[in-house]
């Protein structure tokens, strides 16, 4: 079983998931809704009740000194979050969607948690994996790789020269 495939017992590997919440967390929220809507156009919306609606906090981003010495309080983040059960009919579900992102976009959480508890799902999985999830991570991967480029462009190279005596 690769990582991108829920096995037909709807139970979901930590690290699939965690890779597909990353990509969903990155993601911008016009992105998110239209690829949404693109998926499940064909589908009726999902029902769903919320264990815990969108609410924008803060939280602690923490450094280090040299990038791997004493961590230090850097300052704080806006974050947003937001969990969601679907329901089967008209009883609840199992199903929990959770998002969180930096920022205050409480539809963005809202998108997410739904894609994440979407994509649990052993039918909507393979569809929303292809079609959503690796278009965004591609993309993702495509403008690191430019801002990597970008700075190394700007890279100096330093040397010293020794005068004989």
């Amino acid at each position: 079983m690769n990582s991108s495939s829920v096995p037909p017992s709807g139970v979901v590997p930590s690290s699939a998931r965690r890779a597909w919440m990353a990509v969903l967390a990155r993601t911008p929220r016009a992105e998110l809704e239209a690829g949404l809507q693109r998926v499940l156009q064909d589908l009726p919306t999902p029902a769903y009740d919320w264990l815990r609606p969108p609410e924008i906090g803060l939280a602690m981003v923490r450094g280090r000194i040299g990038g791997s010495g004493d961590p230090f309080n850097l300052g704080e983040a806006t974050v947003t979050r937001a969990t969601l059960r679907l329901r089967a009919g008209n009883e609840p579900g199992a199903t929990i969607g959770v998002a969180c992102h930096l920022g205050r976009d409480r539809r963005r959480a809202e998108l997410a948690a739904l894609a994440d508890a979407l994509l649990q799902l052993p039918e909507h999985h393979d569809r929303l994996q292809r079609q959503l999830v690796e278009p965004f991570a591609a993309q993702q991967r495509t403008r690191r790789a430019q801002r990597q480029q970008d700075a190394a462009a700007t890279r100096v190279e330093f040397f010293t020269m020794v005068r004989g005596d």
